[in-house]
């Protein structure tokens, strides 16, 4: 067995070894990431920038479809 061959084989095991080991996100975890995403979006909202969102992102979207002027 070449030296890359052997390599490759220590790397799939330490990735599936490592896989193995994260059962996945949990409730705190998500609640924390929904806290965030709230904060944000009020923030957007309390500072008027939803219009200004929303139109940079129509304006765009008619630039890339070769639509408005």
């Amino acid at each position: 067995m070449t030296r890359a061959r052997r390599r490759i084989g220590v790397w799939g095991r330490t990735v599936a070894s490592r896989m193995r080991g994260d059962a996945g996100a949990g409730f705190v975890e998500y609640a924390g990431l929904m806290i965030i995403i709230a904060g944000i979006f009020t923030l957007i909202d309390q500072l008027g920038l939803d219009g200004l969102i929303s139109g940079a992102i129509g304006d765009a979207v008619d630039r890339v479809i070769g639509g408005g002027g």
